[in-house]
């Protein structure tokens, strides 16, 4: 198991839309058995903005460190949440996607398509990103310091 720090155990926002609520239950058991505490938003609201925002604020507010949303193909799930102020939503269907969405973005979402990535990619994907920590002080940090303060300076 992999955490933020040895004393903060790392929690998880999770919600999806129906076309993804099979895959939301199968990533739930293996995020449990990787340790991380989980608060399942649900899947059963069609529309998904819903889902998305609601796990969004939750992230954004602090509530927990990070959130997975699954729709069908995660597009729509990852724009919804990028509505969010201080929300860096990324989609992601591939490992290296993942680890640099952390690494490289400081992402705090990670979208995935049920319905465009498999459940064995989908669980290699959560688990690369889940132990991926953003590192302050590399050649990422002032290209994410620069999106963070446009969006800073233009929310309503």
């Amino acid at each position: 198991m992999n955490q933020l720090t040895d004393e903060k155990k790392i929690t998880v926002a999770i919600g999806s839309d129906p076309n993804a609520a099979a895959l939301k239950e199968i990533i739930k058991v293996q995020l449990n058995e990787l340790g991380y505490t989980v608060k399942d938003f649900g899947s059963e609201d069609p529309i998904y903005a819903r889902v998305a925002f609601a796990v969004g604020e939750a992230v954004a507010a602090h509530k927990y460190d990070r959130g997975i949303l699954l729709c069908g193909t995660g597009i729509g799930m990852s724009i919804a949440a990028n509505k969010v102020p201080g929300i860096y939503a990324a989609l992601c269907s591939d490992t290296y996607s993942a680890e640099r969405a952390i690494k490289s973005n400081n992402a705090n979402i990670l979208t995935i398509g049920a319905l465009t990535t498999g459940v064995e990619v989908a669980k290699q994907i959560i688990k690369i990103w889940m132990e991926s920590i953003w590192q302050p002080g590399t050649a990422s940090e002032p290209k994410v310091a620069s999106y963070v303060e446009y969006a800073k300076k233009h929310q309503t």
